[in-house]
């Protein structure tokens, strides 16, 4: 039976200098916001450094993932590294999910055990922050919408600067009311929002590793789309899995009384590409229905 197999796995975008911006950018600004943290006892400084920190080693690991996923295949790793985005998508999660855990328990002490804060230097530390962080997320904002890896990142920087202007309200606060317990209240309530999207990256990143469909693809939408091209009378036996963040392949069954196979095959796998951005696809096409010999053990 003729197959056709769509090889353009098309080329991720470069995100290496936006990785080597926010990195460096990230990095410093640790170093500076820890040593004011320290020296003011300020623990919304000292939450936002941690998480900052947490973010580093994200940023580090969405950008070796990157890098893995452009080698070529092996026979070792015969469809390429580019899962390791995935990996990377969920480890990123996992490190925003701790450091909230972290914050909240030290915020929850914090009540018990109130301190006086400079709420001055909170203000002015926290206004960089804003600054480094709006401008790290910037950097990946047009790649979060097509890669997960990138969402990741995005999602970091994004959750930073949200940390950092809330402790710009709660040093404002603790400069025009003397409330001191602004501080911790504000850390433990835009953790739980960041919980909140951490969670949903996790999930999501835990679905494609699972071999789940990606979001932006529609199989019902697929299958329809094959069943009405020319030459094709039944669709079946469909997979769609995720190949990284990006890449996404395809598998199905075609039954067509088509005398050129050839060029069904590379009708169906340019219009997957170009329709669904599904740009690796595996189509085996049948003069008739395979019937229960399509099923492979464990299918």
């Amino acid at each position: 039976m003729p197959h056709d197999h769509a090889h353009d796995h098309g080329t991720p975008a470069d995100l290496g200098p936006a990785f080597r911006w926010a990195v460096g950018l990230n990095t410093a600004y640790v170093i500076v916001e820890a040593a004011a943290g320290f020296l003011t006892g300020s623990l919304a400084l000292l939450a936002d450094a941690a998480h900052n920190l947490t973010d580093v080693a994200g940023l580090l690991i969405a950008w070796g993932a990157a890098v893995l996923a452009k080698h070529s295949a092996t026979r070792a790793h015969s469809w390429g590294l580019g899962r390791a985005t995935i990996m990377a998508a969920m480890l990123n999660a996992l490190a925003i999910l701790i450091g909230v855990v972290w914050v909240i328990w030290e915020a929850a002490h914090r009540f018990q055990t109130p301190v006086d804060l400079p709420g001055l230097t909170i203000l002015v530390v926290a206004l960089v922050g804003i600054a480094v962080n709006t401008g790290s997320a910037l950097l990946f904002m047009r790649a979060r919408k097509v890669d997960l890896n990138a969402r990741g990142a995005f999602l970091h920087m994004a959750a930073d600067a949200a940390v950092s202007g809330a402790v710009v309200l709660a040093a404002t606060g603790i400069l025009l009311t003397g409330w001191t317990w602004l501080d911790p209240a504000v850390a433990i309530a835009v953790s739980l929002l960041i919980a909140v999207t951490a969670a949903g990256l996790f999930r999501e990143a835990l679905h494609l590793s699972l071999d789940g469909v990606p979001g932006q693809v529609d199989p019902a939408a697929v299958a329809d789309w094959l069943g009405r091209q020319d030459g094709v009378r039944d669709v079946h036996d469909l997979h769609i899995w995720p190949l990284s963040t990006t890449h996404t392949a395809l598998s199905v069954h075609v039954v067509s009384g088509a005398q050129d196979t050839d060029a069904v095959l590379h009708v169906l796998a340019e219009g997957l590409k170009h329709e669904f951005g599904i740009a690796h696809s595996t189509i085996q096409v049948e003069r008739e229905p395979c019937g229960t010999s399509c099923l492979r053990p464990g299918a």
